[in-house]
């Protein structure tokens, strides 16, 4: 790596001038000829260089107080690795991805385009990790704890054919999951194979349901519907051979996939479509067939916007068991199972407790960080940032300390770098390019361009040749995938890309860099959530590759604590029913989960806002000397609240037995899950509104939120909107475009009047607005 024009005259001992830390490295690095991009001189360097240490900077000294020294762990070098990994005798999942063996990137520093001296470290090889491939660690002293494939029985194990033993987290719930059919909340690190844990939990219903597997229904939910994808891929090809179907049923299903549905094993699903799924069944009969329901990232309970769907959700799938079970006899009612996966919390326990049952309470297993099957390092770096400094200042001055993450904790291996916005995906890639260059081998730059000669984007053809990419939900597809195949296969040293991508396409580095913890969202910038900052440090770490991976967090010197903590596990997990408890409640009464106060009081008692008020009456709003029967009051206070707000919109009516009932308009709001603001807005119209009214009244309305207004957008929408010389549409806005509200209502104007919009992104958005359209008109 060499460094920028104030270092050149160091070449024995290199020094970073990264504003926000001072290393002083030990790391040798030799001179070589001026023409650096001759072949032969490539290959030269390769033989001279010296082979660098595995082990990062132990007793180093910081200048700036940017980062923690405890947050910097010590690194072991690959034969310390391979003695830990015979010592802990953790197996490596044996998922073989063509890795060149030649895999090695030189990264060097370059001022203005211009190449500075030629000092270069060789990048460490793939090589030895193919090592670690075969190391099975048995004779370790943990082997008695890890279990062998061969427990499953013979019709089922095709399913774990990838490797011959559990590891360490699976091992110790496998008694459990394969053995009872207990509620069960695995509280454990990104990495540790949750996955196969679930896959344990459906082979225990397998292995107890009689042939054939009629009216089996295993429900999968996930927050995102990239992770649902990514799971329906996977196991359609793992539990398709055995005779199970899987369906996937997210925001972009059709409805008339339904029917499928009846007939399908597995359904894959997000919080918010099974909610509306469930409210569309009116005699639940397929709710009732559901046996065992799989709860990925439950830590989500927390999440402001989306948190509460998941609550609603599984507490609707334990009121309709409770229900069933009291209508018939107990022993008919096959039991439904519980099994939810959440990142490291605090409080776990309590996750449990909202799922036991009245028998039996929920096992809860908690998995240290240090079982990780890849040991993660998570460093927190603060930088300076001015009152004055917006944050897309803050944001541009991040790409320049960039190059001295990557040279620092990178190993010579790939690194995934997340960025706020696809604009910033962009410019971040171009500055690297321009600031460092990566000395690839013969065959890498011959691989590399052959992948660059098939990309359709010109920009990102130039990026590539310098070993630098981009990625984003922007791209066209095809280009998404060349991409996503240099970076598997060890040919692209840095891949740039947005949060949406970090969620469901398998990328894993062994160095991620979180550049800037806030991200752009319907035109302001907001902090992301922890569940997007966990699953984008999810992706460090290549079980197949790596004994160790590194997570690294850009964030302002103000936030870095709240980082640290939230890294930590330390962030208690509360529940965000109580913001949106009037749209659930609703739905309840529609389904007659809910029929009176007292029912609904129950139904309150059956969510987790009931479990973690008891425990945190202030952060509810509730005084804090309040014993439990001044909670439950409390409780019955709020849902009274909503009650009338729900009837005095005519949303809701009491008979004479004070029993409630869902009037049309309440019964269309749950059945096409239009949100309260937007019933109320409905109710300001008089049936003499103009066309162009109706179109900017659905604009506003709340089931668009998504949709965000990306400033290069604003161009051809103002083209759009109002121009002399083009088609414009037919009731064009005052002023500019400047709002998500503009855009929405330009959109759908667009669409109707068969206005063809020639850019990619904005059609994404056109369909997105149309489909949720559909359910608000």
């Amino acid at each position: 790596f060499l460094f920028s024009d104030q270092d050149k005259s160091k070449t024995g001992t290199g020094v970073s001038q990264q504003p926000g830390a001072n290393f002083s490295q030990n790391k040798i690095l030799s001179n070589f000829p001026e023409n650096s991009d001759d072949e032969s001189v490539h290959s030269t360097l390769r033989k001279s260089l010296f082979k660098m240490p595995g082990y990062v900077y132990k007793n180093t000294e910081f200048k700036d107080s940017s980062m923690d020294v405890k947050e910097i762990d010590t690194y072991l070098n690959t034969s310390e690795n391979m003695e830990e990994v015979r010592k802990e005798g953790l197996w490596r999942n044996n998922h073989h991805v063509p890795i060149n063996k030649d895999s090695n990137f030189t990264l060097c520093t370059v001022n203005d385009g211009d190449i500075a001296s030629k000092n270069g470290i060789k990048m460490k090889s793939f090589s030895n990790a193919s090592e670690i491939l075969d190391m099975t660690g048995t004779t370790g002293r943990k082997l008695e704890m890890l279990r062998a494939v061969t427990e499953i029985p013979t019709q089922f194990r095709s399913i774990f054919k990838e490797f011959p033993y559990f590891n360490y987290a699976q091992s110790k719930a496998l008694d459990d999951l394969l053995y009872t059919d207990r509620n069960f909340v695995i509280c454990a690190p990104t990495g540790s194979g949750k996955t196969v844990m679930f896959e344990l939990a459906i082979t225990r219903l397998l292995m107890e349901a009689p042939l054939p597997w009629l009216n089996i229904k295993v429900v999968y939910m996930a927050p995102i519907k990239a992770l649902c994808s990514q799971r329906f891929d996977n196991w359609k090809e793992k539990f398709g051979p055995i005779g199970l179907s899987c369906k996937e049923l997210t925001g972009d299903t059709v409805m008339d996939d339904l029917f499928e549905i009846h007939h399908a094993h597995i359904i894959i699903t997000t919080p918010e479509k099974w909610d509306s799924m469930t409210r569309r069944w009116r005699d639940n009969s397929i709710v009732q067939l559901v046996r065992l329901f799989l709860i990925d990232e439950v830590h989500v309970v927390k999440d402001e916007s989306r948190g509460a769907t998941l609550e609603v959700v599984v507490s609707r799938m334990k009121t309709v068991q409770a229900s069933l079970g009291r209508l018939e006899n107990h022993d008919t009612v096959p039991p439904l199972r519980f099994v939810a996966v959440s990142a490291t919390i605090p409080n776990a326990e309590d996750i449990a407790e909202w799922l036991s049952d009245s028998k039996m309470p929920a096992v809860c297993l908690k998995i240290d960080e240090d079982q990780r099957p890849v040991k993660l390092r998570k460093i927190v770096l603060g930088f300076p940032c001015s009152d004055n400094q917006t944050e897309f200042k803050f944001d541009l001055t991040l790409n320049y300390k960039i190059a001295s993450i990557i040279q620092t904790y990178s190993e010579q291996k790939p690194a995934l770098v997340f960025c706020a916005t696809r604009k910033g995906v962009q410019q971040a890639a171009s500055v690297l390019a321009k600031d460092a260059k990566f000395l690839l081998s013969t065959e890498q730059k011959q691989r590399l361009q052959r992948s660059a000669n098939s990309l359709k984007d010109s920009k990102l053809r130039d990026l590539l040749m310098y070993g630098v990419a981009y990625h984003h939900a922007g791209m066209e597809i095809s280009d998404r995938k060349i991409i996503e195949g240099t970076f598997t296969v060890g040919d692209l040293p840095v891949l740039f890309t947005t949060s949406t991508l970090a969620m469901g396409v398998n990328l894993p580095a062994h160095l991620v860099v979180i550049k800037s913890t806030m991200h752009y969202v319907g035109g302001v910038f907001q902090e992301y959530s922890e569940t997007d900052i966990l699953q984008m440090i999810g992706r460090a770490g290549r079980p197949q590759f790596d004994t160790t991976a590194t997570a690294v967090i850009m964030t302002r010197w103000s936030t870095r604590e709240k980082y640290i903590q939230m890294l930590n596990g330390a962030d208690i997990i509360e529940s965000s029913l109580h913001r949106h408890l009037v749209e659930h409640l609703n739905a309840e009464i529609v389904l007659h989960t809910v029929t009176d106060v007292t029912v609904a009081l129950e139904w309150i008692r059956s969510t987790f806002l009931y479990i973690r008020a008891l425990k945190n009456p202030t952060h509810y709003g509730f005084s804090s000397g309040l014993d439990k029967i001044g909670i439950e009051a409390k409780l019955q206070e709020l849902c009274l609240k909503n009650l009338n707000d729900l009837s005095s919109f005519d949303l809701i009516r009491m008979d004479k037995d004070n029993n409630f009932k869902p009037t049309e308009t309440g019964r269309l709001m749950a059945w096409y899950y239009i949100a309260f603001d937007t019933v109320k807005q409905f109710f300001t119209i008089k049936g003499t509104e103009t066309l162009n009214e109706l179109i900017t009244m659905i604009s506003n309305c709340a089931e668009f939120l998504d949709v965000k207004l990306r400033t290069n957008e604003k161009k051809i929408l103002n083209t759009l909107n109002k121009d002399k010389d083009k088609i414009t549409i037919r009731f064009p806005m005052e002023g500019k475009i400047k709002t998500r509200e503009m855009k929405i209502n330009c959109l759908i104007q667009a669409q109707l009047g068969c206005i063809p919009i020639q850019d990619f992104t904005l059609t994404q958005d056109t369909g997105r607005i149309f489909r949720n359209g559909l359910r608000v008109t």
